[in-house]
């Protein structure tokens, strides 16, 4: 199984790649704009030749999510644009496309969890973008599926649970809003969702099942508690703690609203592929043990 993956420096496809030496049926060729700039038709083409995968996984996205509300043309050229190109190309090829897609194409209004089927109606530029790109996915190749996750973290680039940790190790006190519910998702734990997939979808005569998937870890909180179980994980760790002051989302404005509820149901993915993830706190746990130890 050979992996084209679009976007290398995003935290899910660093994690791929450094899951795939644990695969040996896996070979995995992260690549960067230089490369591969999905924004491109001939840049495509030279990868999809150069590397010939049997499934092509899209984690490239403009996730600016604040600056997009200005940068509206560049978050919709590589969100949905590109998104289009590479999965068109791939469709000419019959190489299927897992393609990321986030929470942030609902509004975050309802109280529930979101499922597959929940009308979606994105607030921000970025969610406008993200819920563009899924169509464009879908139209351009049927051999698709698209996988909405939400608050990914990981030992590597730039997350909340880096931040807190940095926060923690600069002041006593760290102020984190309380009124925004998510499922929080370890950025090594949906590899495993994504490499098993691949695994089943490049299989000869594989056919889908096709569509979209909510794949987040199990569990859900505010950003509250999810500071507080950094902190608990670091301090087991003898790392740097901090006290957590709840604050509303008003009291921290950003050019672009957050969902209220960033919760998704996963159960179709249960259903459909046998597949769960483990719960947030063990993502947590497991990041915090690999950041405090270099």
């Amino acid at each position: 199984m050979r992996l084209l993956i679009a976007g290398w420096q995003g935290q899910v496809a660093r994690a791929l790649v450094e899951a795939a030496p644990g695969c040996p049926d896996v070979t995995a060729c992260a690549v960067g704009r230089a490369a591969l700039d999905i924004c491109e038709a001939k840049s495509i083409e030279r990868a999809l030749s150069g590397i010939s995968p049997t499934v092509v996984i899209n984690s490239a996205a403009y996730t600016a999510v604040d600056k997009a509300e200005t940068e509206v043309e560049r978050a919709f050229a590589l969100n949905r644009d590109g998104a289009r190109l590479l999965a068109e190309a791939a469709a000419k090829r019959g190489i299927p496309i897992i393609h990321l897609s986030t929470d942030y194409v609902f509004d975050g209004r309802k109280y529930d969890p979101y499922v597959e089927d929940d009308a979606t109606s994105p607030v921000t530029v970025f969610g406008r973008s993200k819920l563009e790109g899924e169509e464009a996915v879908r139209a351009a190749n049927p051999r698709h599926v698209i996988l909405r996750t939400s608050w990914v973290f990981s030992p590597g680039g730039r997350n909340f649970v880096k931040t807190m940790l940095a926060q923690a190790a600069e002041r006593s006190r760290v102020r984190v809003v309380d009124d925004q519910r998510g499922s929080p998702t370890y950025a090594p734990h949906l590899v495993t969702i994504i490499l098993e997939l691949a695994r089943r979808l490049s299989k000869p005569g594989a056919n889908g099942p096709w569509g979209v998937y909510h794949a987040a870890n199990s569990g859900t909180t505010t950003w509250r508690g999810f500071a507080e179980e950094v902190f608990k994980r670091s301090a087991a760790l003898g790392g740097p703690v901090a006290e957590v002051e709840p604050i509303r989302s008003l009291d921290y404005p950003t050019p672009a609203q957050r969902p209220a509820n960033s919760q998704l149901d996963c159960s179709k993915l249960e259903r459909t592929f046998r597949m769960r993830l483990p719960t947030w706190q063990d993502g947590v746990a497991d990041c915090v043990l690999r950041i405090l130890r270099g």
